[in-house]
């Protein structure tokens, strides 16, 4: 069904359930917002008890209601929602939005009566807002549909799963002026959720930049895919509670223990190109940024100050906040020189001095603006005996009409004496703040979108290029599960996961498995000496923990040894384990160790990880993790973004590492995980990579399924 939810923010009629005239009832509060918000289309309270209600005519029923209502606010109690819904249906209402408590969120009944909404809104077509909300607003149509204040018009589009949350912001937004286009409390998302509406905000005119409280995220996977379509066309910011939650169960591969609740979420983040903040002061400043100025063009950005101790922090700030500060061409400083007084510092940030009045704040800014290495321009003000606050303010307004495409972001930093400059910039929409910091807070997290949009388009693009994998057979990978699963197993002996992978053109060290000394004594000749022998057993993550791994084995009698030797230690170390026999792998030269590995999520789907492989994975933690499915884009941005990518790019004069056959086996893996999603935990540990274009091998693989 095509979402379109402008009859919700825009409705000709609007109904009010359960409107009062007891100004203590939030009947009472619902309607006087919609009445008191400037709603220009027809309003109908609806209360048995009542026939006029603030001058409107009341109807005892929604069925009464001569006219089509395209909104029904319900601020009833909970027991009566259903069959009130049911009349709604039969009335031909197209959106119920429900403040009522009393649903799943109390549990018991509530539960059962939330079910009984959802069934009677899918028979009748309407879409439900809620239950369990503070309502809805739309600051341009307008209408407050809630029992909330009304915030200032303005860009700034919140979607939050918090009423209190998004109640305490819009009290902050009046007393502030930040403006908003529309607020929308999900509350339980019965129905309507945080993917419909980024879909519709997407495309309103109206919105600048979307931001999401979100505590849960419904149908993860059309989360991230809308969430993509729509960081192209502008920033999507997400606060997300509940990222401490750690994962209850007990994982089987580095993967798994690795990969907790945040690395999924920042993963998903990642794969849908939305900023991921974790205070409310960076979500709100910059979004007031990115509401107000055009897209930050790129990261090099100049400081124009009148104290130099401000701007010496401020330029370490954009450095800490991976910004560049821009290196002004010769014929900028030159002017610079010319016009400034000759104790003043020119090379970025410019420090106009203290007795600095508005024109040369002007000559400081229109140089730096006009010069092709700045992206944006920082404005720090710290009033003296001299300063001109509200002049300097008019000034910073004029450049930056003069150059629309290159953002200002003020700091007046300090009391009464810049208070009144600092309204006419908000009023001229100019992004200011009160201190350094958070100006610098707003332009890295504009920055992020920046790069994050990028990142979005070329994933995109590289995304095709997994279609065009050879050596791939999902048959072959079937056959070895079916296997599995008929010996009542979940986790596959090294020799089946090795053989799996192979399935999918993942090259690994030659093995396969021994149930007897002689048989193990028969392969370690095919394979050729020397051998390996490790212990094949599905209760077994750790090998070398219970001395189930012997290695260079070079004889057919140290065969025989190892292979007694293994079993004697695992029965030792592990009784209850169950013996399969042993592992005969060839012993192959040893490569640069790093580790790639693949973890299901019930709601995302599987992450991939990769990172510094061996013994110290979980140790050392140096890992990265993306969602699947991966474009080779994602691939190199995984290894880049590793401390191991040193190692691989060559150290101190060895040779670089075979980088690309890490590449087609982090898209081997990807590609292998979407078409078998019955792969719940995946290690390739180590994979040995060796020097650039001799390829790569898997060592040890560990595979547990469904």
């Amino acid at each position: 069904m095509k979402n379109d939810l402008e009859s919700l923010f825009k409705p000709k009629s609007v109904a009010v359930i359960g409107a009062s005239r007891d100004p203590s009832k939030l009947g009472y509060a619902v309607l006087k917002n919609i009445v008191d918000s400037g709603y220009r289309g027809r309003v109908y309270p609806v209360n048995p008890q009542a026939d006029n209600i603030m001058g409107l005519k009341a109807y005892k029923s929604v069925l009464d209601i001569p006219d089509d209502v395209d909104v029904a606010v319900f601020v009833i109690p909970a027991p009566i929602v259903p069959e009130v819904l049911e009349e709604c249906g039969r009335k031909g209402v197209k959106y119920a939005v429900i403040i009522s408590a009393g649903f799943k969120e109390v549990g018991g009944e509530g539960v059962e009566r939330e079910k009984r909404v959802v069934e009677i809104a899918k028979k009748y077509g309407v879409r439900v807002l809620g239950p369990n909300i503070l309502g809805l607003i739309d600051t341009h149509t307008p209408i407050n549909a809630s029992f909330a204040y009304m915030p200032p018009r303005g860009g700034i589009a919140f979607v939050s799963q918090s009423g209190a949350y998004l109640s305490a912001i819009i009290d902050w937004s009046v007393k502030t002026g930040i403006g908003f286009s529309k607020i929308v409390s999900l509350g339980n998302k019965a129905d309507l959720n945080e993917v419909d509406f980024i879909e519709y905000l997407a495309n309103d005119s109206e919105t600048k930049v979307i931001l999401l409280y979100l505590e849960s995220i419904a149908n993860p996977r059309k989360f991230i895919e809308v969430a993509s379509e729509a960081v192209r066309k502008k920033p999507v910011i997400l606060i997300k509670g509940g990222m401490t939650e750690a994962g209850a169960r007990a994982a089987l591969s580095h993967t798994g223990s690795l990969a907790g609740g945040p690395q999924i979420v920042q993963a998903a983040m990642k794969k849908a190109g939305i900023v991921l903040v974790s205070e409310p002061t960076e979500f709100f400043d910059s979004a007031i940024a990115f509401s107000l100025t055009s897209s930050l063009p790129g990261d090099r950005i100049a400081i124009v100050t009148n104290a130099g101790g401000p701007g010496v922090m401020t330029a370490d700030l954009v450095a800490l906040a991976g910004l560049r500060l821009a290196q002004l061409t010769p014929q900028t400083i030159s002017y610079l020189r010319s016009k400034l007084p000759p104790m003043a510092a020119l090379n970025n940030p410019i420090d106009v001095i203290g007795d600095a009045k508005a024109d040369r704040y002007e000559v400081a800014l229109d140089a730096v603006l006009n010069d092709p290495n700045v992206d944006a321009a920082i404005v720090i003000f710290t009033p003296q005996v001299i300063s001109e606050p509200e002049k300097t303010a008019e000034v910073i307004i004029e450049m930056q009409k003069k150059y629309p495409q290159k953002p200002i972001l003020a700091a007046f930093i300090g009391g009464p004496r810049v208070e009144k400059a600092i309204e006419i910039l908000k009023s001229a929409g100019i992004p200011v703040y009160e201190s350094n910091d958070r100006v610098v807070a707003a332009l890295a997290i504009m920055n992020r979108y920046r790069v994050m949009r990028e990142r979005v388009m070329k994933m995109a693009e590289a995304l095709n290029e997994l279609s065009s994998l050879a050596n791939v057979d999902k048959r072959c990978v079937e056959a070895i599960i079916d296997r599995v699963r008929s010996d009542g197993r979940r986790v596959l002996l090294e020799s089946e996961a090795k053989d799996l992978v192979k399935c999918y053109g993942v090259a690994v060290a030659p093995t396969k498995l021994a149930r007897t000394e002689e048989e193990a004594v028969r392969i370690a000749n095919e394979l050729g000496y020397p051998v390996v022998l490790k212990i094949a057993s599905p209760d077994i993550t750790h090998k070398t923990d219970v001395g189930g791994v012997i290695m260079n084995v070079k004889s057919d009698s140290e065969v025989e040894d190892a292979f007694r030797t293994i079993i004697a230690n695992v029965r030792r170390y592990a009784p209850q384990a169950a013996i399969h026999g042993v592992v005969v792998q060839k012993m192959v030269p040893k490569g640069r160790e790093v580790i790639i590995g693949t973890t299901k999520d019930p709601e995302f789907g599987h992450l991939i990880m990769f990172g510094l492989g061996g013994i110290y994975t979980e140790l050392f933690r140096d890992v990265s993790f993306r969602l699947a499915p991966l474009s080779t884009y994602e691939a190199r941005e995984m290894i880049a973004e590793t401390k191991a990518y040193t190692l691989l790019k060559g150290f101190r004069g060895e040779k670089p590492a075979d980088i690309e056959s890490i590449v087609n086996t982090l898209l081997r893996v990807s590609k292998l995980v979407i078409d078998v999603p019955q792969i719940v935990e995946m290690d390739i540990n180590p994979l040995f990579v060796y020097d650039e274009g001799a390829g790569s091998l898997a060592i040890d693989v560990k595979i547990v399924i469904e």
